[in-house]
């Protein structure tokens, strides 16, 4: 008699858990998400830096690609700060502030992105050494072996 009281509590309470997912994409999409602004200028604008910018959910997309209600939410703050006045770079800014750095595809150097710069460089100079040494080494066996 216990059994079916603790399925029925276990079903409602996934129940409640599945409603804010279900709430979410419930939500009409924002104005700006699907449709360009009127002046072709700021929608190109729009559009270069909507390129440059990493959807949080695909993440392997741009949110001018991407689908995803989180990417058409962000493309109407772009379009619609850019509608505002703000920048490209204001824009790009307040984006990173908000989400982070990994927002954007073309990160700065920052505390935080220093070694997305620094690795491929230290790791071109140990390749080049390591080459270096075995050339080096394989040029001094052949020289001995040519006198002797």
């Amino acid at each position: 008699m216990i059994r079916p009281k603790i399925w029925a509590m276990f079903a409602l309470l996934l129940a409640l858990l599945a409603m804010p997912a279900a709430a979410q994409d419930a939500m009409p999409p924002a104005p700006y998400a699907y449709n360009q602004l009127d002046d072709p200028a700021l929608e190109a604008d729009a559009a270069a830096l909507m390129a440059t910018l990493r959807c949080l959910k695909c993440q392997s997309q741009s949110i001018a690609d991407s689908d995803a209600p989180m990417a058409g939410d962000m493309r109407h703050q772009v379009r619609s700060r850019i509608l505002a006045g703000e920048s490209p770079e204001q824009i790009r800014a307040w984006l990173i502030a908000r989400y982070g750095d990994y927002v954007s595809y073309n990160p700065t150097v920052s505390a935080t992105t220093w070694p997305l710069f620094a690795v491929p460089v230290l790791l071109i100079l140990i390749v080049g050494a390591v080459l270096l040494r075995r050339l080096g080494k394989q040029r001094g066996d052949v020289a001995e072996g040519d006198s002797a």
